[in-house]
């Protein structure tokens, strides 16, 4: 029976003079969601509202999945439109809603109408008391509760007249776009697809560098790689994903090395790649799924180290999560069966059995000049051969 989403939003409302350009880029997300749904969908903006209308036979499910999926919905109204046809009309469109939406008529609800059109005969109030004695009349085991009704009944006199009941919600956030772009160092590992993740919902667009180290990692991390991007893609559009042969940096590292620094030090130098590719795609940031203490290199002293060799801001949206709470959005975004599958990435193939957790800086600087001229020749060498895949959503 539906043909059309209300969808409603939360922060972009209190943007003020600037709000259509974050409108505007909401309804370029939910084009771009839409894009592979069965079905035609125009996305308008009247009055404050923004209006889903399919075209002719569309998947529901399938619709209402994807725009859960977009950052900047706060909820999605599947709505019936009424023509204003007078109002003994509206009571019949009403009453046939309720019937055919609500089967079990043992409910308690409430109409809460709103009148955009002040030229419309009757106020909010009149229309309440009277759609409300239409339903009772229509359906006597219905009652009502003007304060935690089990249905919330919305009728909306615009245009035309907008009927909803149900607010399904949405992600919230900023949508993708409005907020810049940053560069996510992306593992195989629970934590960084839900970091980038976190600020994609912040309006944030994400691209993506991930270190390879074949044949100590195999094709099939490499592949769980591109698909954890795949899954984030879902929520943050298309993922420009940077591949980086990290083999002969990390061989000579722990070459040249105290072992007992080679996480750190081999860190570094991923955040030195990472800044460089960030600076020449014109990212603001980068991003890591790093928590405090959650590993050796992870303490507050060994973030301190990596963050020195970094120009641009690193922003941590987990710095402050246990690993519960990290599974638990893994597991709402649906990364998590993929993190766990067994292949190992660059970091815990040549992790130390006793890492350094307070690394000294001055210590890391003088052990990092060991590797003189020749660190940054192969600095140049992985940056020339890098591999640049551009991953989508696939469903």
């Amino acid at each position: 029976m539906f043909t059309a989403f209300l969808i409603k939003y939360a922060e972009i409302g209190v943007k003020g003079r600037n709000r259509y350009l974050f409108e505007d880029m909401l309804v370029h997300q939910m084009k771009y969601a839409l894009k592979k749904c069965e079905g035609q969908f125009v996305i308008h903006k009247s009055q404050g509202r923004i209006f889903v209308q399919a075209q002719g036979e569309f998947d529901f499910d399938d619709a209402v999945a994807r725009l859960k999926r977009v950052f900047g919905i706060s909820g999605i109204c599947p709505v019936v439109f009424a023509e204003d046809e007078g109002f003994e009309k509206l009571c019949e469109r009403v009453t046939a809603y309720v019937d055919q939406v609500y089967p079990d008529k043992h409910r308690t609800f409430k109409v809460n109408a709103r009148r955009a059109r002040k030229d419309y005969p009757l106020e909010s109030m009149e229309i309440n008391a009277k759609l409300g004695e239409a339903i009772l009349h229509a359906y006597p085991e219905m009652s009502v509760d003007v304060h935690s009704p089990q249905i919330m009944l919305n009728v909306e006199i615009r245009e035309k007249i907008y009927i909803y009941s149900e607010i399904i919600p949405g992600p919230g956030g900023m949508p993708v776009g409005t907020g810049g772009k940053a560069m996510l160092l992306l593992s195989g590992g629970i934590d960084s697809p839900v970091a980038g993740y976190m600020i994609a919902k912040r309006g944030v667009k994400l691209d993506a560098v991930y270190f390879h180290a074949p044949p100590y990692t195999s094709e099939r991390a490499r592949q769980k790689v591109v698909d954890l991007a795949r899954i984030v893609a879902g929520y943050a559009g298309p993922i420009w994903l940077h591949i980086i042969n990290f083999t002969d940096i990390q061989l000579y590292i722990h070459e040249k090395c105290p072992h007992e620094e080679l996480t750190i030090i081999m860190r570094r130098y991923m955040m030195r790649i990472a800044e460089q590719i960030a600076k020449e795609t014109e990212c603001l940031g980068l991003i890591t799924g790093e928590s405090i203490g959650q590993v050796a290199s992870q303490t507050m002293q060994s973030l301190v180290a990596t963050n020195e060799v970094c120009e641009l801001p690193v922003y941590r949206p987990l710095i402050g999560f246990d690993k519960l709470e990290i599974v638990e959005v893994a597991n709402r975004i649906e990364t998590f069966e993929t993190s766990i599958l067994p292949y190992e990435d660059c970091c815990t193939i040549f992790v130390a059995k006793h890492p350094v957790t307070k690394p000294n800086l001055k210590i890391i600087r003088r052990h990092e000049q060991n590797l003189g001229e020749e660190i940054e020749a192969l600095v140049r060498t992985a940056l020339e051969t890098k591999e640049l895949i551009v991953v989508e959503e696939t469903k």
